[in-house]
């Protein structure tokens, strides 16, 4: 009877240790992970956008513009580009380079692979974190002694 009542205790503390270990690092670690995901892919959608533009700006023969500018806090300005033939393109670390049209279609294609790349990593750690998840609930189970689901 003692030995039963020991390997209870036992059995609920490996429960509690499995259960701390999904709570405290495999959940927070998912989360960063969708986060990241998130962020590249709102980066993919800044650059869509963009090549969108220069093939419109293309397309229609523009070589000037009227637009309004956001200088911060919602304040808009507004601005003339009398020339649209270059334009800055970030391309991170607060850099920004001057291309043609040509180029920075051809950057934005080097950079749409990466963040496709950078894309495809995070949706595979992504699904490792859930099956290391699911594998640890897996575990918990079967100290639990509970049927499967």
């Amino acid at each position: 009877m003692a030995t039963g009542a020991a390997e209870a205790r036992v059995r609920q503390e490996k429960v509690k240790k499995f259960e701390d270990f999904v709570d405290r690092r495999l959940k927070p670690d998912l989360v960063n992970a969708i986060a990241q995901r998130d962020k590249v892919f709102q980066q993919q959608k800044t650059f869509l956008d963009l090549k969108r533009n220069i093939e419109n700006l293309e397309k229609n023969g523009v070589t000037s513009m009227r637009s309004m500018v956001n200088l911060g806090s919602e304040v808009y300005a507004q601005a003339e580009v009398p020339d649209t033939r270059h334009i800055f393109v970030d391309i991170g670390l607060g850099f920004h380079v001057e291309f043609t049209w040509q180029e920075a279609l051809q950057f934005i294609s080097v950079r749409e692979a990466r963040l496709a790349r950078q894309i495809d990593e995070y949706t595979h750690l992504i699904a490792s974190i859930k099956a290391q998840i699911k594998l640890v609930c897996e575990g918990i189970r079967e100290l639990l002694e509970l049927p499967a689901e």
